[in-house]
């Protein structure tokens, strides 16, 4: 039975973009569950991530939860010269200690150590930009680039 699309066909070409990014790298004791690590991501150990995508280039510190979440990783890899450019020097990433739960995060966000993502509240609206933030029907979406500093509690 003939197949309506084939990816073999010469005829209608399908092109995929190569990255040609490291494999991830998922140190000990990390459970990863119900989820997608995109390529050249680093989660560090004693980590948990589950029911969450996690995108490319994306850096995870040790004892992390992140649980329900979409975070869509970095543009770019980021040396320590680079980041000291950036006040504080936060990396990229989720910080050590940290807890996020239904978030989206998008690139390049600079989250510190011991966040806590929850929405404990419940709160449905907020408009934090200032802050790095904003909540919509519930959901925290971190915005590009922003950054959460260090023992911030949403």
């Amino acid at each position: 039975m003939p197949s309506c699309c084939s990816f073999y066909d010469k005829d209608a070409p399908i092109y995929t973009m190569s990255r040609f990014l490291p494999p991830s790298k998922v140190l000990d004791n990390v459970l990863i569950k119900n989820s997608i690590i995109g390529d050249g991501s680093n989660i560090k150990s004693r980590s948990r991530v589950e029911n969450s995508i996690i995108g490319l280039r994306s850096l995870i510190g040790e004892d992390v939860v992140i649980e329900d979440t979409l975070m869509l990783g970095s543009d770019y890899y980021e040396t320590m010269e680079e980041c000291a450019w950036v006040p504080g020097c936060l990396p990229m990433g989720v910080g050590s200690g940290s807890h996020i739960r239904k978030a989206l995060i998008d690139k390049n966000a600079r989250i510190g150590e011991n966040v806590k993502i929850l929405n404990k509240e419940g709160v449905m609206e907020a408009n934090r930009e200032s802050e790095g933030f904003m909540i919509r029907d519930g959901i925290v979406v971190v915005i590009k680039d922003s950054v959460i500093p260090s023992g911030t509690v949403i």
